[in-house]
């Protein structure tokens, strides 16, 4: 550990507890604590220092062998009805608990509780960081099924961007190209709360199934509800290519950085 300390989000994702965005919020709602006192957003973990996550003791020792098990990239279809957070607050069964893999692992982003499809889940915390940047524009497609007959106009205005009017933010244009008679299939390079069940609201539009079919060049396949499997060398190897250049500072620390002319 660094001599003048390490940011206890960064800590406890390197330990393979969660991402550094459930960390903050673990921290926030009081279930991280450093020496027994319940810890601070944004504060640092320092040698010697114990900390515990819901009284689980992660200490700088234990960081550190954290390291030699083995790194774990999951591919994983996420039923409908599964949660990907791990908080207390969500009585529905949520991914890792699903999985009930022998590695700590936790998902790289969200699907909401109604939607299914892939997800990918690992124990390797500075890849969920770059990928989790919203400013790093990585692909996902979905599947979409809707409550009435998709138009020419709704997919013009889809590709176009929609303004969420509960977010007050437009979309960035994107892919979309009609399936079906109520389907439609579109390509997103943001991740914004609900993106595609508000986009579909603000047209008069309800969605009914939303399944995400592919995460980069990651693609779902046949892989059953609830089943899982190991991305080959060459996934890995391919995703890792795409996100070399990516930022893994989130965007506290991004904006620090610029202000401090770095």
């Amino acid at each position: 550990m660094e001599a003048d300390g390490i940011r206890l989000n960064k800590f406890l994702s390197e330990a393979g507890i969660c991402s550094r965005r459930e960390a903050d919020r673990l921290i926030e709602a009081g279930k991280v604590k450093i020496n027994g006192q319940a810890a601070a957003t944004g504060q640092k973990v320092l040698p010697g220092q114990s900390v515990t996550v819901k009284g689980r003791v992660i200490t700088a020792s234990g960081r550190k062998e954290s390291h030699k098990e083995k790194q774990v990239l999951l591919a994983v279809h996420k039923p409908k009805g599964i949660v990907c957070t791990t908080s207390d607050k969500d009585r529905a069964p949520n991914i890792v608990d699903m999985l009930d893999y022998p590695v700590r692992i936790y998902p790289i982003g969200r699907l909401d509780k109604e939607s299914e499809g892939l997800i990918l889940m690992t124990n390797q915390g500075d890849l969920v960081n770059k990928m989790m940047r919203s400013g790093n524009a990585h692909e996902k497609e979905y599947l979409v099924k809707v409550n009435r007959p998709v138009t020419d106009d709704f997919i013009r205005k889809m590709k176009k961007g929609v303004h969420l009017s509960e977010l007050d933010v437009t979309t960035k244009p994107c892919f979309v190209a009609k399936t079906g008679e109520k389907a439609f299939k579109i390509i997103l390079t943001q991740g914004l709360n609900r993106q595609i069940r508000r986009m579909c609201k603000e047209l008069g539009f309800e969605v009914r199934l939303l399944k995400r079919m592919r995460i980069m060049n990651i693609e779902l396949g046949d892989l059953k509800p609830g089943a899982y499997r190991e991305l080959s060398k060459k996934e890995y190897h391919q995703m890792k290519e795409a996100i070399k250049g990516s930022s893994n500072l989130s965007y506290k620390e991004h904006k620090k950085e610029l202000s401090d002319g770095r």
